[in-house]
């Protein structure tokens, strides 16, 4: 079955989104001791109380997002589990974040809101792919 011109828009435009996570989870990542002082107090302790592997799951969640991406576009049905991977990250992130560090009130609620859009677009992309493997459009 041939698949629809909006599928692959909406993969392309999910693989710029999750671009744009990778780029700023290596700003985070790049962030010194100098940057970190620079930030208000509150952000300083979120810093300072995220758990490592907290930090391991946002690696996976924005890098599998952009792997199941590549893999939406390219038709393939290992989009899939990559992106199941990607939600998973994505989920541990946000406990080690707002469970673990409370991170809701370090952070804010602009924080809040753009994880909980995050968590849309990953719920969507897995969404999107198990329908592009029954509709034939990833094989």
């Amino acid at each position: 079955m041939k698949t629809p011109a909006w599928f692959k828009v909406v993969a392309v435009v999910a693989l710029l989104w999750n671009l744009l996570g990778c780029i700023a989870f290596f700003f985070d990542l790049r962030l010194s001791p100098e940057d970190l002082a620079k930030l208000p107090e509150a952000q300083q302790a979120l810093y300072a109380a995220r758990p490592g592997w907290a930090v391991a799951a946002t690696a996976i969640a924005v890098f599998g997002g952009v792997l199941g991406s590549i893999g939406m576009i390219l038709g393939k049905r290992w989009a899939l589990p990559v992106l199941v991977l990607s939600l998973l990250g994505i989920l541990v992130q946000d406990f080690g974040l707002f469970v673990l560090a409370d991170g809701a009130s370090l952070a804010g609620p602009v924080a809040v809101v753009m994880q909980g859009i995050v968590l849309v677009v990953g719920v969507g992309l897995v969404l999107l792919s198990r329908k592009g493997i029954a509709r034939g459009w990833l094989r």
